[in-house]
């Protein structure tokens, strides 16, 4: 599969003009040591991210290591506020950050501009990763666009009081059990829990639709470049199973993800479950402050599933490449994937760092004190579709979220006349 999308890419490329936007506003905008030299030869490198990677004491350590060197992070609200800035640094060549993290969806759309990165190949670092982590961001004439980070096998995190009122099981290895099965088994399960607590099921119907579609091995496009959404059958029974169990059926809390109200609906008792990838119990813990209860199950609907996963670049418009590549290789270095998936649950894509026994025996006391890395790699080695994203992935998707949301949380449209805005908007990208 990777094969086929890399010749894909090799030919977009050549033909490809820059498109990205070019209104400044990258992610270093407004810091003007960023990247710049100082006295004595010092200088300051920027890295941007989003979301938690746990890098905030990393990033001190790396000072400590390297006298002459300061690290800010730049850490952008969301994901989509991340990749729009970079997209508008990257198109006026100015104001990136000297690292940039992307997102695993974001991949193909940046491979497209090569000129724009720094090659960080080195014969030093090949099997450093698992190999699809890799294969995932080098390009046909070997080029690597990008350092791993995490992956995101994904498990369920519920919250234990609320299972406990409606009757159902709070013991985790009971949870994995009662859950096990495919996404009716969830939702019929769910249906039962709402009769009996009047609380939703889970946060969102688009945070649901991603844990769906990351299962569907060719969702939106064919390596071929053909658009297939609007066509896909699979694609169109899944729209419908999720809208009609959280709307129809009042599982989903109507919480756009990622959105205030998502946040802060963490401190109250608004939705019992929520799909999780191993990133996403920083994110809950962060949310979620004060709040006891939570847990993660070994269990996910329809068997496995890899929610995101990020790699961290080196634009080329920076003022120390080099120093910046060096950066990027000591953060994603086994050590400090380690410490990083300790401070944020970010589940290392490191082959070394996956064998390490402080991962086998680690566990997240928010979380009742789970075993998280022994839950997260048996979910790892459920992950059996790694789907194809093309090109139009990240503008498909987001689509496709708007026309969820207009149902599940605006309730402005019907899934009818949500799915043929859906459709429009697909046939604009054309």
């Amino acid at each position: 599969m990777h094969s086929t999308r890399r010749r894909m890419l090799l030919a977009t490329t050549a033909a490809a003009t820059l498109a990205l936007g070019a209104c400044g506003g990258g992610s270093g905008e407004g810091d003007d040591s960023a990247g710049s030299g100082g006295e004595g030869g010092d200088i300051t490198l920027s890295v941007a991210t989003f979301n938690e990677f746990g890098y905030e004491e990393l990033l001190g350590e790396y000072e400590e290591l390297n006298p002459g060197i300061t690290v800010q992070h730049v850490k952008a609200d969301t994901a989509d506020n991340a990749r729009a800035a970079l997209r508008n640094s990257l198109g006026a060549d100015s104001g990136a950050a000297d690292i940039e993290a992307i997102e695993v969806d974001w991949v193909t759309e940046f491979q497209q501009y090569p000129d724009k990165f720094v090659d960080l190949s080195s014969p030093d670092l090949e099997g450093r990763w698992l190999d699809w982590k890799t294969e995932a961001v080098t390009l046909e004439d070997g080029m690597l666009l990008g350092y791993g980070t995490d992956i995101g096998p994904e498990a369920l995190c519920y919250r234990a009081d609320l299972f406990e009122q409606a009757g159902l099981p709070t013991d985790r290895e009971e949870v994995a059990e009662l859950l096990q099965g495919d996404w009716d088994t969830y939702f019929e399960v769910g249906r039962d829990f709402v009769a009996e607590t009047d609380i939703a099921w889970y946060d969102s119907a688009g945070a649901l639709w991603q844990g769906m579609i990351n299962q569907v091995e060719q969702p939106y496009e064919t390596p071929d470049g053909e658009i297939i959404a609007v066509d896909n059958p699979e694609v169109r029974e899944l729209y419908d199973q999720v809208l009609s169990a959280s709307v129809d059926d009042g599982l989903s809390a109507a919480l756009g993800q990622w959105s205030a109200d998502w946040s802060s609906a963490f401190q109250g008792d608004e939705f019992a479950t929520m799909l999780c990838p191993a990133w996403m119990l920083g994110v809950v813990e962060g949310n979620a402050a004060d709040i006891e209860g939570w847990d993660v199950a070994n269990v996910f609907p329809g068997g496995g599933g890899n929610w995101g996963g990020s790699y961290l670049t080196v634009p080329a418009q920076g003022d120390h490449p080099e120093e910046a590549k060096a950066l990027a290789a000591w953060l994603t270095a086994p050590e400090q994937q380690i410490k990083a998936f300790e401070a944020k649950g970010t589940f290392p894509s490191q082959t070394e760092a996956l064998d390490s026994d402080t991962l086998a025996e680690s566990s997240n006391a928010f979380f009742n004190d789970a075993p998280t890395g022994q839950i997260f790699a048996e979910r790892a080695e459920a992950v059996t579709v790694m789907p194809f994203k093309g090109p139009k992935y990240f503008e498909i998707n987001t689509a496709m979220q708007d026309a969820i949301s207009r149902v599940d949380v605006d309730q402005t449209d019907d899934p009818a006349s949500s799915w043929d805005k859906f459709a429009a908007a697909v046939g604009d990208l054309r």
